[in-house]
């Protein structure tokens, strides 16, 4: 019972978030003179800043080019590490 009740008090916070981050977008799309936009303007506007919230969740390659004791890289091994995350996140 605990577990069924843990698992929809999750459910609840993870569709709160994703309501949030929506309506935060929608929020955003307003013209340069402050009036809402709306059409496919609207949309591309939205789309650009959904894809500009995921862009800055995720860490970049160069935050994770870090050694296995948690210090970051440096010269050589920096570089590689970097090429290698970057060639991953093609696939």
């Amino acid at each position: 019972m605990r577990n069924l009740i843990s698992v929809a008090i999750a459910s609840l916070f993870i569709i709160n978030t994703a309501f949030a981050a929506d309506s935060g977008c929608e929020a955003k799309a307003v013209s340069k003179d402050g009036k809402p936009l709306a059409g496919a303007a609207k949309a591309a506007s939205i789309k650009k800043c959904e894809k500009d919230a995921a862009q800055a969740a995720t860490p970049s390659c160069e935050d994770k080019a870090v050694s296995k004791n948690g210090k970051p890289l440096s010269g050589a091994a920096k570089a590689a590490s970097i090429k290698k995350c970057e060639a991953d996140a093609k696939k």
